[in-house]
């Protein structure tokens, strides 16, 4: 007697083995039409874990996409023959970080260098990368009416762009007088 209620126990508990995998089952197929509502595709017919698996990583992946907005930023680059300035606003104009050749080198006479320039980029970059900025709008500036940038633009603009920004557009804003004030000195030649 001792054996016969042993095995109906063994059976009791296997049928409430089977009814758990049941419910895990249905509870995956539930799973399953959730995410074909939302629109995540799954490329497999079997509702294996493995499968599973899969579509929730591929649900991870599209959350990830759209958490990384696009945040877009504008950096001025100021080069004179002295300096080079490097500051990156938000598109309101608020400030994210300001750089400029005389903070990254103890030598005045190397503050407009294009090496210095380069690290100078490089410390505004990783400022503005900690505020999650990943695309910019740079705006370069020389000295009013120079022919050309200073020696450190050109550095600083490559540098931005290694540094995994994307560069929207670049835009020079020197400023170029149009007639402009009065030039100093007095009138030359013979008064009638």
């Amino acid at each position: 007697m001792a054996k016969a209620e042993k095995n109906p126990e063994k059976k009791v508990e296997e049928v409430k083995v089977d009814e758990g995998k049941e419910s895990i089952t249905s509870h995956k197929a539930l799973e399953k039409e959730e995410m074909k509502k939302e629109g995540v595709e799954t490329h497999f017919d079997n509702i294996g874990e493995k499968s599973e698996a899969k579509a929730v990583e591929v649900k991870k992946e599209e959350k990830i996409a759209e958490k990384r907005e696009e945040r877009t930023a504008i950096a001025y680059i100021y080069t004179s023959p002295n300096n080079t300035m490097i500051h990156i606003t938000d598109l309101a104009g608020n400030t994210l970080s300001r750089v400029t050749g005389g903070m990254v080198t103890k030598h005045s006479r190397l503050k407009a260098d294009p090496t210095i320039a380069m690290f100078a980029a490089k410390k505004a970059a990783e400022r503005a990368r900690d505020l999650g900025i990943t695309s910019l709008y740079i705006r370069s500036r020389a000295k009013t009416n120079s022919p050309g940038f200073g020696s450190g633009g050109h550095a600083a603009i490559k540098t931005l762009g290694k540094e995994g920004f994307r560069i929207i557009s670049i835009l020079d804003t020197t400023r170029v007088p149009r007639g402009g004030p009065k030039k100093k000195g007095g009138k030359r030649g013979r008064r009638v």
